[in-house]
């Protein structure tokens, strides 16, 4: 399939979605800028809504399950940490001063943590104990996560989605391809577009979390001990080009050359 193809139904797509560029964020000390785009059939409050409601399905279902955990000296811990983190995410936007937010600990062997739309955090206990994290590398994975809300990746991950969907459609109609160029339109969308763009959006959260925690009080260098386990835990892991997420070695040589502009900001903050 001709790549100009590609490149001509792709554009058209993000005119027929209603894409409209934005910067859901300040770019901060650590320079994040790039400007998005997100279809404006999909408000910002349309995906925090329907996030939330996922969000409280998987609240409720721990609550049943008896996993969810709220008064243990760990959840207070995990609560804190949110609570400083929380109280940065105006500096990057200052809507977030009035989001919902939310923070859920579950018991779970599950190595993870996740930050919604509108603020709805959960961390699972098994990232927590298996890599024995301190309370800096806590604000680390928080950070992140918060990040990836602030940015609203996930409606911009849902907005590209609904433009490919479109240009797979527009591209079959107008050029009259079979199936199996289509199947090649997939893989140029997924591989040329999609993951190079996901990667670009764990960089970002990686930078601007880094600057949460710092201005949070929490010591940056604790993003490069955590990745260290993080990359041990993950061994095996596919290759940098095929992943949505960067490769440990390109992570962590990104967040040591973004530490010195955040320094300043940690070692002025209230430490507690």
């Amino acid at each position: 399939m001709n790549k100009t193809l590609v490149v001509s139904a792709l554009s058209a797509a993000l005119l027929l979605a209603g894409c409209q560029s934005v910067n859901t964020t300040s770019g901060g000390a650590v320079g994040v800028e790039r400007t998005q785009y997100m279809s404006s059939l999909l408000s910002s409050q349309e995906v925090d809504q329907m996030y939330a409601q996922s969000y409280q399905k998987t609240v409720g279902e721990a609550s049943s399950k008896g996993v969810l955990d709220k008064t243990s000296p760990e959840a207070k811990r995990v609560q804190a940490i949110a609570n400083r983190l929380i109280a940065q995410a105006p500096t990057f936007r200052p809507d977030a001063a009035q989001w919902q937010w939310e923070v859920n600990l579950i018991k779970s062997d599950e190595l993870n943590a996740n930050c919604g739309p509108g603020g709805k955090i959960i961390v699972y206990t098994g990232l927590i104990d298996s890599l024995k994290l301190t309370d800096d590398e806590i604000a680390a994975v928080m950070g992140h996560e918060i990040a990836h809300a602030l940015r609203e990746h996930g409606r911009e991950a849902m907005s590209k989605a609904y433009a490919i969907q479109m240009a797979k459609q527009g591209a079959g109609a107008l050029f009259g391809l079979g199936q199996d160029s289509l199947a090649l339109a997939d893989a140029v969308a997924k591989y040329g577009m999609t993951l190079p763009n996901s990667r670009g959006n764990e960089n970002e959260a990686d930078l601007i979390g880094l600057e949460l925690a710092a201005r949070a009080g929490y010591n940056p260098n604790a993003a490069i001990t955590l990745w260290n386990k993080m990359s041990k835990a993950s061994e095996g892991a596919p290759p940098e080009f095929m992943s949505t997420h960067p490769a440990s070695s390109s992570r962590i040589a990104s967040l040591q050359a973004a530490i010195p502009k955040v320094m300043p900001l940690y070692e002025k903050a209230p430490k507690s």
